[in-house]
């Protein structure tokens, strides 16, 4: 199966099969001792990674990073505008293909929905999105099931209780559409403003789940295995009155866990702003920051898929 996916570009995570999916996952484990500095690869070596970040990140720009030096490969790429010569007025387009001609893979995160598939047309390389506006985060969707995998050793029949801003969270429009894909149950808990945009829900539904709907989160926490929880994102809101309306409205604590089950675990796709009390960190349910670390063994395997290069 492998070699279907040299060449290939990571827009969507509708563009892949579940097969593929299970795929990925299963390299991931593989990479993970080479992940954790416990062996050593050369897979990538000689092989150079765009990294073109035109909105903020942490967590996916260094896992990249992480990911192709782990594997042998090198970096070059910007994560600030003033950086850059798009600070000077250059289209995407001409970015994408300066930097194409520099490089083996490119990973881009943008701001406009509909950038990453846009990029794939002008480069000749694999374009990896790494998060386009409200639009999709295909990677991080792999590293939450290959967490979720992990640590239920399954995705399909667990209950997920997905909460927070669900209009605008891309990884969550990524995440639900995987998720129903392996048979999974939904559960969408936001402020009405905010629920899983209609687009999505036709999309999940059409693949035989209906999601429950609704704004109680302490009811839907006591029948869930998984609590996938997001910020409120405050930048991608146009009007500022609006979030201040929904701003906080919902927190996980520990009196919200006192009835759910022993072996629930809770996802953030970070950063975090105040939806998760820092108590919360030292229980058994907290598996935020180790999925955070799921992204470096997930994003290996994929760009040595990519590029060809898979064991």
């Amino acid at each position: 199966m492998s070699e279907g996916f040299k060449g290939m570009d990571v827009v969507s995570i509708r563009d892949f099969s579940r097969e593929q999916i299970e795929h990925v996952l299963k390299l991931a484990e593989k990479m993970v001792p080479i992940a954790k500095g416990d062996e050593r690869s050369i897979l990538l070596e000689g092989k150079i990674l765009g990294s073109l970040f035109f909105e903020p990140s942490t967590r996916t720009r260094l896992s990249f990073n992480a990911a192709m030096t782990r594997l042998g490969g090198r970096t070059l790429g910007f994560d600030a505008l003033q950086g850059s010569s798009v600070s000077k007025g250059e289209t995407l387009a001409d970015t994408v293909r300066m930097v194409d001609s520099y490089s083996d893979v490119i990973v881009l995160r943008h701001t406009q929905e509909g950038a990453a598939r846009l990029a794939a047309h002008f480069a000749d390389k694999p374009i990896i999105n790494a998060g386009d506006g409200a639009g999709q985060h295909p990677t991080q969707t792999m590293l939450d099931l290959f967490t979720i995998r992990k640590a239920k050793k399954k995705i399909e029949g667990n209950h997920v209780v997905v909460v927070g801003d669900l209009k605008y969270g891309r990884t969550v429009h990524s995440l639900s559409e995987a998720l129903a894909m392996f048979g999974a149950e939904l559960t969408f808990v936001a402020p009405p403003t905010l629920q899983m945009p209609k687009e999505h829900l036709r999309r999940i539904e059409s693949m035989g789940l209906k999601p429950k709907i609704t704004g109680d989160l302490e009811q839907a926490v006591k029948d869930a295995d998984v609590l996938y929880v997001t910020r409120i994102q405050k930048e991608r809101f146009p009007d500022p009155a609006e979030y201040q309306k929904v701003e906080g409205a919902y927190r996980i604590d520990l009196n919200l866990l006192k009835d759910a089950k022993d072996d629930l675990i809770i996802m953030h796709p970070l950063p975090r702003i105040g939806e998760i009390d820092p108590s919360v960190d030292s229980t058994d349910h907290a598996m935020y920051f180790e999925q955070a670390f799921n992204g470096v063994p997930v994003r290996m395997a994929l760009l040595a898929l990519v590029l060809g290069a898979s064991r």
